[in-house]
């Protein structure tokens, strides 16, 4: 079963971890700060590449986003990309930087 947590340090920083089977097979790293979600890193164990699970961390950062009110500052070049093809989606969290 795959199952995505997300772990955070007192300082606000962690990240959203994708777990199979108890086994971690991909991140997201980030942190929150000021009503701001930044999002570093996407990454997945290279078995599990081409699968869709960074797809999944992506949906589930956008979801926790919005039922939090938080704008994404999108660092993480998987992250960018996505919110660049499909600009329309994610609108209303994408903090863009000029």
């Amino acid at each position: 079963m795959t199952e995505i947590k997300l772990e955070l340090d007192a300082k606000q920083h962690g990240a959203f971890n994708l777990y199979e089977e108890d086994s971690k097979i991909g991140e997201m790293v980030i942190s929150l700060k000021d009503e701001k979600l930044t999002v570093y890193h996407t990454g997945i164990e290279p078995p599990a590449e081409g699968k869709g699970y960074a797809k999944l961390l992506l949906e589930e950062m956008v979801k926790y986003s919005r039922e939090n009110n938080l704008k994404v500052i999108a660092l993480c070049p998987y992250v960018h990309a996505q919110f660049k093809r499909h600009p329309d989606t994610y609108a209303n969290v994408w903090l863009k930087q000029e």
